[in-house]
Order: structure tokens, then sequence, then C-alpha cells
């Protein structure tokens, strides 16, 4: 495959720019527990009890950005904000299913 260009960014296969999307520390596991069910912030902090704030929030952020997830915020208080897959996510769920049973 030749090389191609997203996001001002050089790609020189399909795995380095896979692994840029959804690589990572928590992007996976946020996408896994996502697959289920919308999900709250502090529920998914709770199920991932090691990852900081500042990086659950910044994974959550990008994932969005990528639009592998939706996030609606609702006008309540307290604010209530709950995150879903989207297609593109659902999407994923192989690849990060075959990651996890190489892993095993």
């Amino acid at each position: 495959m030749p090389e191609f260009l997203y996001n001002h960014k050089l790609y020189y296969n399909p795995v380095e720019f896979v692994m840029d999307r959804i690589g990572g520390t928590w992007k996976m596991p946020i996408l896994w527990r996502l697959k289920e069910r919308t999900m709250r912030y502090g529920e998914l902090k709770k199920t991932m009890p090691k990852v900081t704030h500042k990086m659950l929030t910044s994974s959550l952020r990008e994932l969005e950005g990528e639009g592998f997830i939706h996030r609606e915020g609702y006008p309540v208080v307290p604010p209530r904000v709950e995150y879903s897959m989207t297609e593109r996510g659902k999407r994923a769920i192989p690849v990060i299913s075959g990651i996890r049973e190489y892993g095993f």
C-alpha cells in the first residue's frame, strides 16, 4: 500500500494508521466497554481505576474527535454526560477482539 496523508500526518502503512486512531493504553479499553451499552463518565472511570482523570478525558475527546464515540450532554444539575458507540466505533470492535485474543 502506498503512503498517504491524513490530517497533515504521513502514514506508511494501514497498521500505523489504525494504531494512531485506537492505539495507546486507554482507547481500546474504552471502546471495549462501550460496545455493549451507553455509559457515563463516572461509570467508565469505575471500570478502569488505574486511568487518571486527565487520560480518560483526553482519550474520550480523541475518540469522539475521530468519530468512534458519541458524547451526549444533558442540561441538568448536576451535569450529565453519556458516551456511546458510533457505527465507526462498532467497526473497530472486531479489530480489538482480534488483538485481545492474540494477547491471551
